[in-house]
This record gives C-alpha cells, sequence and structure tokens, in this order.
C-alpha cells in the first residue's frame, strides 16, 4: 500500500522566545514493512542544529527556535510504501541489547492493577498467543478516550482510571510484558483510518520480542497488529524516548500547539 502523510506541528508563543530546542523524531526508516520513497521535514522560524540516530535507532533533528520568534513551525511531508507482515517485524539490527526492554520507566513501573494482568504470561508455550490474549485484556479493561490522561499518565494511573489514549493502551502493555520479563517498547507512527483523512494525532502501539519471530507490534487501542495501514517511525523504552517532538523553552508567556495531519492513500 502507498500512503502519504502531511502533518504540521505549530508552536504558538504568548511572548517573544528568547531560547527554545526542540528534539524532533518525524523521520521513519525502511524497515521489513515499509519502504520509504520520500520524506522531508521543514522548519519555519527555526533552523535545524544537527541530525543524528539515537541510542534506539531513531532519526533526531535538534531544531533551535529564532530568537524573538512567536511562533515555530514543523512540517512533514512524504510517501511511503508499506507490507502487511501480521504484525512482525522480525530481528532487525538495533544497537540496544533485549535486557534494555525488560527494565521499568517511571511511566510503565506496574501496581496491583498492573501486576493482576502478569498471571498468564508466564511459563505459557504459546507466548504469542498470550500476548494477544493481553491486549484484548487491556482494550476491555481500559475504554478508549481522551481527556482524562496526559503525557506523564503513567500505566498504572491510566489503568486504574479505567480510561486513556493508545499511549496509555501502549504502556501498561508494556509494563504487563516487561513484569513477565518479555522485552516491550514504545513505537509512535502514522495510521491509515478507514473513517477519515484529517486526524488530530499522530498514533502510537506497543512492541515485544516473541522467541522465533522477534520483535511483534501490539496496536491494543484497535484490537491487532499493525499491517500495511501503519507507518512506523520511531521507538523506545516508553512515550518520552519516541515522542514526534518535545523541548525545552526559556521566556515568559504561554505556549499553545495546533497541529494538521492527514494519511491517505
Amino acid at each position: 500500500m502507498l500512503l502519504s502523510v502531511a502533518h504540521e506541528t505549530t508552536y504558538h508563543f504568548g511572548a517573544p522566545v528568547h531560547y527554545a530546542l526542540q528534539k524532533v523524531r518525524l523521520i521513519p526508516r525502511d524497515t521489513p514493512q515499509q519502504r520509504v520513497l520520500d520524506w522531508a521535514v521543514s522548519i519555519d522560524n527555526g533552523t535545524r542544529e544537527v541530525s543524528y540516530f539515537d541510542h534506539h535507532g531513531n532519526v533526531t533533528e535538534l531544531v533551535s527556535t529564532d530568537e524573538a520568534a512567536m511562533s515555530l513551525t514543523v512540517s512533514v511531508k512524504g510517501r511511503v510504501e508499506t507490507t502487511d507482515t501480521a504484525g512482525v517485524l522480525g530481528d532487525v539490527k538495533s544497537a540496544m541489547p533485549l535486557w534494555l526492554y525488560r527494565r521499568q520507566t517511571e511511566l510503565t513501573e506496574p501496581g496491583e492493577q498492573i501486576s493482576s494482568l502478569v498471571e498468564d504470561l508466564h511459563g505459557v508455550s504459546d507466548r504469542l498467543g498470550a500476548l494477544h490474549a493481553l491486549s484484548e485484556r487491556i482494550r476491555d479493561a481500559v475504554a478508549y478516550g481522551t481527556g482524562s490522561t496526559y503525557a506523564d499518565t503513567t500505566a498504572e494511573e491510566a489503568m486504574a482510571g479505567g480510561k486513556g489514549v493508545c499511549q496509555d493502551h501502549s504502556h501498561i502493555f508494556i509494563s504487563a510484558a516487561r513484569a513477565a520479563d518479555i522485552p516491550a517498547r514504545y513505537v509512535s507512527g502514522y495510521l491509515l483510518m478507514d473513517d477519515r483523512i484529517e486526524q488530530d494525532a499522530t498514533h502510537a502501539w506497543a512492541e515485544a520480542h516473541v522467541e522465533n519471530l522477534g520483535w511483534v507490534g501490539f496496536d491494543v487501542s484497535n484490537g491487532h497488529s499493525p499491517d500495511e495501514r501503519y507507518v512506523r517511525v520511531a521507538v523506545g523504552a516508553d512515550y518520552l524516548d519516541a515522542a514526534p517532538i518535545s523541548g525545552l523553552r526559556q521566556g515568559v508567556g504561554d505556549e499553545s500547539m495546533i497541529v494538521s495531519l492527514q494519511v491517505q492513500q
């Protein structure tokens, strides 16, 4: 499938910026599931300072905001050819050892709620089936809905609240998998939706490492594994490692953000 992505993020500042630096992870790489045909990131009112591969292998750019700017816009346009591999990415090369993805983070540290999900993952012969069952249990327990969680909401908090978005579903899945000593990681990217072109935000899902298969994706929010409708962009131990844009700003005044996103064939 040929997917086209147009993604624009604009930050508006309440006062002229003294200094701001954004970490941008918006460039996908070729994988067994996708081939990047063309892709461009443009900056308005800012300067691309450096581009590098981070420790998870993500293409990362540091963007500084022009001094005294009142806004910053990061725009993405590109085309990706995708293939349905039933969610199986495989044993792709990585600089990070598997044990790193068994370690919990502040966002994934399990509590009593998540620990109750882990029982069926210990000692099972069909680990892939058990992980799919885990995804279904999380989806049943945590309804999809906006406005109840935030970027710093932990997996345990979202589980206890019973409502969250794709970031929360992914964190809960990762937390439970790691509690069962299964390597798991967070993935950010894009999803072609069946009922719309215009979207409010990028998408997120989880990957777990399964013996003899390698990395396998699980989209808890939609109840299936990633297929040809997905574009994989960045990975990490949790959202903080794979966020499309994150950064810091010096100065006074409020800050607002407007996102425009289109994913289509």
